[in-house]
């Protein structure tokens, strides 16, 4: 019985702050941080030379990668050992890559739960966003704009400074509209993972 004067909490409204508090891990901020630690480096604070253009361009190349991959990525707890297990979604289903022995792999490929797991359109726009917002980050970088483009006029930088915050707005409010239930390396799992029955 709820107490007189409090609210109780509705599905709709526990499936939005369930979303909200999920915003962060679902938004590239690991790959941004990484980034930012060696693109200074990287671009030699943006006094480029054709080594660091090309460096950059396989940082950024491989941090774009890194986005991707760890959108497809998931994780389940065994319901007979209770281990945390990480895989990647494919069109066929899971693959697990952190299996301790060939017993372990054995007993899972007995499994066709792993159906359920497969690839989504949804996974591809997660994909997509995420991607998306590390590159406006990425590309709003200084040392990039100064490496890349030097001769870029004054409209040009005010666009690349004031993207970034647009698409994640955006890729935000996809995100929170559109919330997706796997939860990857990388991620809290201060909530539980799913299990299969």
């Amino acid at each position: 019985m709820a107490v007189k004067g409090t609210a109780v909490p509705t599905p709709t409204t526990d499936k939005v702050m369930w979303s909200v508090a999920n915003l962060a891990q679902l938004l590239p901020t690991g790959t941004v941080l990484t980034y930012q630690a060696l693109s200074p480096s990287f671009t030699n604070h943006g006094k480029c030379e054709t080594s660091n253009q090309w460096l950059t361009m396989v940082l950024v190349a491989a941090l774009s990668s890194a986005c991707l991959f760890f959108s497809f990525s998931d994780s389940i707890v065994g319901h007979r050992d209770g281990k945390l297990y990480y895989g990647f979604a494919t069109p066929r289903g899971f693959k697990v890559f952190n299996f301790s022995n060939e017993e372990e792999r054995q007993e899972w490929n007995d499994i066709d739960q792993f159906q359920r797991l497969r690839l989504r359109p949804l996974d591809f726009v997660h994909a997509f966003f995420t991607a998306v917002v590390f590159l406006t980050v990425a590309f709003s970088d200084v040392g990039l704009q100064n490496c890349f483009f030097p001769d870029a006029g004054r409209n040009s930088q005010e666009l690349l400074k004031n993207l970034p915050l647009g698409m994640a707005f955006l890729s935000s409010f996809v995100f929170i509209i559109f919330p997706t239930k796997r939860k990857g390396i990388g991620f809290n799992h201060t909530t539980p993972p799913q299990k299969l029955v």
